[in-house]
């Protein structure tokens, strides 16, 4: 019957850690095989393309060469810091320069021409009704039938629309002859338009066909003969806030896409001159916020008009102001609510007044970003002359006083044909700031973005290491905390016999073990004759577990 030994084999603890010890040298080399090696300052210094830093960063002790290197090295860092400090501040302002340039168009787009007779009702057009509601404006007193008192008089409420357009000078009465670039005109090419001189009349008012001019000079433009009909001036009785005592018209040169404000942007033009007006058009471009205070275009459109303008804000601030105190409009301005009468005019002058010395507050108009203005220059000459009073006294059947009195000739024309463009510019932006800067660095410090760069990654890799350094402890402690192995081996008694015992040694090296490995290792036999295992000294296998 075959016999089995069960041997438990424990290896000894020193071999043990020697094994720990070669596991954990061959884990170290491979994570640092895998890892890059970490940098230090002295190495980066030499790598980096920072001026000046490697020779401050240099092995061995302080001396007095890196002291003046680190010196020069903070003054020229700090100069930098300065220089870019006074860089920034300056974009932070936000400057701006103004561009001032000339160029020549084949042909330009000819403004509108806004006329108003500075008479704003016909004498003669008025009824008793009309001059009985209009007494308030026109200072003159309500005519008295049948000996009644003025207060007795009984009249329907004004429609002051119908008024002004009904007792308004009429184009047809007051446009003599007309002609632009050498063709006629007429009535048809004039719209009208009601403003604080009541009914006016606008000349290329229409955006959408609008008229074009293709050469400069006099007589390439509006030329129109007008008589002013001082015969229905309205006689003073009494002055009022609406009283005039000029006679002529005013006219005002506007771009289409803004409504006339002729009461204060218009000039006069006196009957008994010929009136030569040279025209030049500039384009101002403003710039918004913050470099500037224009309007930007983006915002939402302007109510009651299709664009933006300062003549349109005004006009609707005026409108919202007589609104609120008179709740009325007056007829020249936006909306449908109804027009003041007569009776309200001191409400509406008393709440001009008011707006006129808090519009800054509260109605402030900003300017656009895009606008378009036209620059004037005036001349005249007397008309008619001697020659000519004769013959003009024939054409139109008035006598020659009449003529000098209330015939004028208006001569609008552009100088030529070009146009100053006025733009406001960035006088520093942020490409200007990123060059200075990096002109600054290049000459101060001899530093890039790519430097830059360089030190946020030495950076990097410096806390990477740490960081791994932190780490690798807790690996360690979990590595040793596991338990020793063991080994159990079954060896038959028959195997045994059947080898040689020289097959049945294992060498290995000498000390490998420990000699107090087993209790019975250097035990004395009891059997007589000695084994043939027990000769094999220190290198047999038996030698090195316990059955």
């Amino acid at each position: 019957m075959p016999i089995e030994f069960v041997c438990k084999i424990k290896f000894a603890e020193e071999d043990e850690k020697q094994k720990t010890k070669q596991d954990g040298d061959k884990e170290s080399l491979i994570e640092e095989s895998c890892t890059p090696p970490a940098k230090d300052l002295a190495g980066f210094a030499n790598s980096c393309s920072l001026h000046g830093i490697n020779h401050i960063f240099v092995s061995g002790r302080l001396g007095i060469r890196q002291s003046l290197w680190a010196l020069a090295f903070l003054t020229s860092l700090a100069l930098f810091v300065y220089q870019a400090a006074k860089c920034a501040i300056s974009y932070l302002e936000h400057p701006h320069v103004t561009a001032l340039n000339e160029e020549a168009s084949p042909e330009m787009v000819f403004p509108a021409v806004t006329i108003c007779n500075i008479n704003r009702f016909r004498f003669s057009a008025l009824t008793d009704a009309d001059i009985y509601h209009l007494a308030n404006l026109t200072g003159l007193p309500p005519k008295n039938r049948d000996g009644h008192k003025p207060t007795d008089l009984m009249y329907p409420a004004p429609d002051m629309q119908d008024i002004f357009n009904r007792t308004g000078h009429q184009l047809e009465e007051m446009l003599m002859s007309c002609n632009f670039s050498g063709q006629n005109c007429s009535v048809e090419d004039f719209s009208v338009v009601y403003t604080r001189y009541g009914k006016c009349y606008t000349f290329n008012g229409n955006k959408t066909t609008s008229r074009k001019t293709k050469q400069g000079g006099m007589g390439n433009g509006l030329e129109i003969m007008l008589d002013i009909q001082q015969d229905e001036y309205l006689p003073i009785w009494r002055e009022t806030n609406e009283t005039s005592l000029e006679a002529g018209i005013r006219v005002q040169i506007h771009s289409q896409d803004e409504p006339p404000y002729i009461h204060q942007l218009g000039f006069g033009v006196s009957p008994g001159f010929q009136t030569f007006v040279s025209c030049q058009e500039q384009r101002l471009t403003y710039l918004p916020q913050p470099w500037g205070n224009c309007r930007s275009t983006s915002k939402e459109k302007f109510p009651g008009y299709d664009t933006y303008s300062i003549s349109a804000c005004r006009l609707l601030c005026e409108t919202n102001e007589v609104l609120r105190v008179c709740n009325c409009r007056m007829v020249h301005m936006p909306g449908t609510a109804d027009i003041c009468p007569p009776s309200k005019i001191n409400c509406v002058d008393k709440a001009l007044a008011q707006l006129q010395k808090n519009s800054g507050d509260t109605c402030p108009c900003e300017t656009p970003c895009n606008l378009t203005r036209y620059g004037k220059e005036l001349s005249m000459v007397k008309i008619p002359s001697k020659g000519s009073a004769r013959y003009l006294s024939r054409k139109y059947d008035k006598s020659e006083d009449y003529i000098r009195d209330n015939f004028l000739v208006l001569d609008i024309f552009f100088e030529a044909l070009n146009y100053e463009t006025i733009e406001q510019k960035k006088a520093y932006d942020v490409a200007g700031l990123l060059g200075d800067i990096g002109g600054q660095m290049g000459l101060f410090i001899g530093a890039s973005i790519l430097t830059i760069l360089e030190i946020l990654d030495y950076i990097y890799e410096v806390v990477k290491q740490r960081l791994q350094r932190l780490l690798r402890p807790q690996k360690k402690e979990e590595k040793s905390s596991k338990q020793q192995p063991s080994t159990v081996a079954t060896v038959g008694l028959e195997e045994m016999k059947a080898k040689e015992p020289n097959d049945m040694t294992r060498s290995h090296p000498e000390g490998a073990y420990a000699n107090t490995l087993l209790p019975n290792h250097h035990l004395p036999h009891p059997h007589p004759h000695p084994h043939p295992h027990h000769h094999a000294g220190h290198h047999g296998v038996f030698e090195d577990f316990a059955c």
